[in-house]
């Protein structure tokens, strides 16, 4: 089994919507993915939230912390050749377009935050969207 870190963002726009990314026919999660060798946590959220969801004007708020599961598979389950330790951060964005350029990411779509849990597929991703949603309700105000 492979160890890797990852990165990725909780993007918040003017109107409160989170930004949420489909890696497959079914998967949708937060835009996240590999550091990079020679990167940071945040310079890699940054990168992975500019290539799937095209967001390139993104402000940190703070860092979310982290947490670890194995990699997704296309229909929700674990693929337990890839655990990863994934840190995410959270930003805001005043831009309203999304536009992916990653082809493994085709579709990006903002979110109310209630709907959010019911949308992410993996359940580490919700798990962590819960411990999340205090700090991104503060975040609003």
């Amino acid at each position: 089994m492979e160890n890797t870190e990852s990165a990725g963002g909780i993007v918040l726009n003017a109107r409160g919507e989170i930004a949420l990314v489909r890696n497959g026919p079914d998967f949708w999660g937060f835009p996240k993915g590999h550091i990079d060798e020679g990167e940071n946590a945040l310079a890699a959220a940054r990168r992975e939230v500019a290539e799937e969801t095209g967001l390139e004007y993104i402000s940190l708020t703070k860092e979310l912390g982290s947490y670890e599961r194995y990699k997704g598979t296309p229909q929700g389950g674990d693929d337990t050749s890839e655990y990863k330790t994934i840190h995410m951060l959270l930003f805001t964005t005043k831009d309203a377009q999304l536009a992916p350029t990653d082809p493994g990411n085709p579709e990006a779509r903002w979110v109310p935050p209630s709907e959010v849990e019911e949308m992410l597929t993996h359940p580490k991703d919700r798990e962590f969207w819960r411990g999340a949603l205090p700090h991104i309700l503060t975040a609003q105000r």
